[in-house]
């Protein structure tokens, strides 16, 4: 298991072989990722400096992005903690070039 922050660069790199595995050995598994940072700002940049960013964001289905903050703890939300968290369906929100949101009614997922 690996600690830490998964967008960090180190850590990208070390997680790639390991999702890029998953997704190859079971393609029918949705992918999630937790990190503290945001898609649309931290994550973006990460995209603009390093390839290994938008090749492991190839390979995640679901993205809980933004710190825990206890101040915003909600204990009725799922899959996040803190009410500033949101769900991410990557893929569209690459593909349409924003930030699309993940709920459970997505079939694809």
């Amino acid at each position: 298991m690996l600690g830490g922050e998964p967008f960090e660069y180190a850590n990208q790199i070390a997680l790639l072989p390991l999702v890029k595995a998953v997704r190859t050995k079971y393609p029918q598994k949705t992918i999630w990722c937790f990190t503290g940072y945001t898609f649309d700002t931290d994550i973006a940049d990460m995209m603009k400096k390093w390839p290994e960013t938008s090749e492991l964001l190839s390979y995640i289905d679901v993205l809980v992005d933004g710190k825990f903050i206890e101040e915003k703890k909600d204990l009725t939300l799922r899959f996040r903690g803190s009410s500033n968290q949101r769900l991410i369906a990557v893929q569209p929100s690459l593909q349409e070039e924003c930030i699309v949101y993940w709920t459970d009614n997505q079939n694809n997922l």
